[in-house]
């Protein structure tokens, strides 16, 4: 019993680690890029298999970056809590869990098809080696941009085996949303990063160059949300645009909410907002598309 209660401990503890609820920010984008590729839903086996990709993707992306950031997190007093510094988890149990989760998305990407296999090292440097950007460049936002924007391209080449324009763009308005909401999380952060010389937006341009950084990233997301119908062999009809236009509102109210002199409510706008941003345009879109 005592091996059997050990090991649950370590289990809950990665799972707090990685955060796995907050899968919840790509795997909805991941569904979207899925049916548009298919014009519907695909078969189960290969929603399936993208399922397995995301976790596995995002599982040794966020360990990846708790192990990177180990000795960082023990100074920061925000971070200093968490399953590594608190010495909860060990460095070679997390490092043995990153092996495994990239594994399990070499294991997908094999299960659905030749591109998506040839793909994944591309995948996997993406995602890892954002880990040290913020060493060296304060747009180390946008490389987590393009790491959870392979969620919508991936999905695609699951189904159909190609890349094509509509998903570049589903993608690259993904990149936009999420450098544009890690701006905004990093403010919790300027002073410290200023201090140990690591490099971010807000570190760089200060609070209030950081807020209109992040609006303009958000902008650049609503612009191409906006180009995708005429992308689509789809039809892609007042559904999408009650998505898009709920984009729009939960992107307005988390700006709205954020002053450079008052950053209390930055958790509700990270979390909450975006959460239900990623959920909504999925739902929105995939009614229209299923049900037209």
């Amino acid at each position: 019993m005592g091996g059997i209660a050990s090991t649950w401990r370590a289990l809950r503890a990665t799972l707090a680690m990685i955060k796995f609820e907050h899968t919840l920010f790509a795997l909805p984008f991941a569904f979207l890029g899925m049916i548009l590729a298919a014009d519907g839903w695909p078969p189960w086996g290969t929603v399936g298999w993208i399922v397995v990709a995301m976790v596995g993707a995002r599982s040794a992306a966020m360990a990846f970056n708790r192990l990177a950031d180990r000795h960082l997190d023990a100074e920061n007093p925000r971070t200093s809590d968490r399953e590594l510094p608190a010495g909860v988890l060990t460095p070679t149990a997390v490092s043995l869990f990153v092996v495994a989760s990239v594994g399990l998305l070499i294991l997908a990407a094999w299960r659905l098809n030749p591109l998506a296999l040839r793909l994944s090292p591309l995948a996997i440097a993406v995602i890892l080696l954002y880990s040290y950007t913020k060493r060296f460049t304060a747009w180390c936002h946008l490389i987590l941009g393009l790491g959870i924007s392979a969620a919508p391209l991936g999905a695609w080449i699951a189904v159909r085996g190609s890349i094509e324009a509509l998903p570049l763009a589903l993608s690259g308005a993904v990149l936009l949303w999420v450098a544009g909401f890690d701006v905004l999380y990093a403010l919790q952060d300027l002073e410290f990063d200023r201090s140990r010389g690591l490099r971010s937006i807000p570190a760089r341009f200060g609070k209030r160059g950081a807020l209109w950084i992040s609006a303009l990233l958000h902008l650049g997301m609503l612009a191409l949300l906006a180009i995708l119908p005429q992308l689509s062999a789809s039809a892609l009809g007042a559904g999408y645009w009650v998505g898009v236009a709920g984009c729009a509102a939960l992107l307005v109210f988390q700006h709205s909410i954020l002053r450079p002199s008052d950053l209390s409510r930055l958790n509700a706008a990270f979390f909450q907002a975006n959460g239900a941003l990623a959920m909504w345009l999925f739902l929105t879109t995939a009614l229209g598309i299923l049900l037209g």
